[in-house]
């Protein structure tokens, strides 16, 4: 695992780090893992099996849209629709011996009263309270309630072992914020919530697997941070292991695509800019490569 690439959160904003990925399979640039946090599960799974050009880039996104709006705005219900149509064509491709390793990141939630609120009709309002404590970074309720955990497809832990048998509980659970969904998400029959809560990008958690350098894309313009209360920046290295960071440099919403809106036109420009981006890292490599 010399390289991993590590895609962040972001709901539809993630149509930006499927530009960086479909930029990236036509230079050639293959990595031995990627990990994933919510929104770019789909599209790092699709990379992972080295079948990304058959997701549909932007168009993708445009299906997933209008499922959202098809669904009457029930993200739940969009979500876990849409997985079901498009992850298993990759199935065989993702788990064979010769595809790239994947790993989701989720938060498990460790404590009986707070399984009672995430999984309950009380989960809307405790979500709305956690959007509110990221106006002061305020971690606390994070910190007592969940655990960051990595299902991998290459874990050596079975609780933690990524397969066909729990891909869809997985790929559900990273994306479920409270304040919206409406599904509750369990693996295994252990409840979990979105990555975001505990890790909005697994590029720290590549660099403590064994990668010798990992990017992380990000859609996010200015800091990127590690978790959804923005309360610590993602480092530029960790122990020793370079994470180098892609990302556009304003605010997509600025071009029409924000977390639970977008256009066709925003995810359009989004999109080509993820790809710009992803040509311009992989140029830049090559020149300081041949340099």
């Amino acid at each position: 695992m010399d390289l991993g690439i590590a895609c962040a959160s972001g709901s539809y904003k993630g149509v930006f780090v499927q530009g960086v990925l479909d930029s990236f399979e036509e230079a050639g640039l293959r990595a031995g893992i990627y990990a994933a946090a919510s929104s770019s599960t789909v599209c790092a799974a699709y990379a992972a099996a080295g079948r990304l050009r058959e997701l549909g880039g932007v168009a993708y996104w445009g299906r997933a849209w209008a499922g959202y709006v098809a669904a009457g705005y029930d993200i739940s219900a969009a979500v876990l629709a849409g997985m079901r149509e498009v992850l298993p064509p990759i199935l065989d491709a993702l788990f064979t011996p010769g595809s790239a390793r994947l790993a989701i990141a989720v938060s498990e939630v460790v404590t009986k009263e707070a399984a009672e609120v995430t999984q309950g009709p009380g989960a809307r309002r405790l979500g709305q309270q956690l959007v509110l404590a990221t106006r002061t970074h305020d971690t606390s309720w994070a910190a007592r309630n969940l655990a960051f955990a990595l299902f991998d497809t290459r874990a050596l832990d079975p609780r933690r072992l990524l397969g066909p048998e729990n891909l869809y509980e997985v790929a559900y659970a990273t994306t479920r914020m409270l304040h919206a969904w409406r599904t509750p998400a369990w693996i295994g029959g252990v409840p979990f919530v979105d990555a975001s809560y505990t890790c909005s990008c697994p590029a720290v958690a590549l660099a403590e697997m064994g990668c010798r350098q990992v990017i992380a894309i990000s859609p996010e313009s200015g800091p990127v941070f590690t978790d959804f209360f923005q309360a610590e920046r993602l480092p530029e290295a960790h122990r020793g292991v370079p994470i180098r960071v892609i990302q556009p440099d304003h605010n997509l919403s600025d071009v029409g695509v924000d977390y639970l809106k977008a256009t066709e036109k925003g995810l359009a420009a989004a999109y080509g800019e993820g790809r710009r981006a992803g040509e311009a890292f992989v140029g830049g490599s090559a020149r300081a490569t041949s340099g």
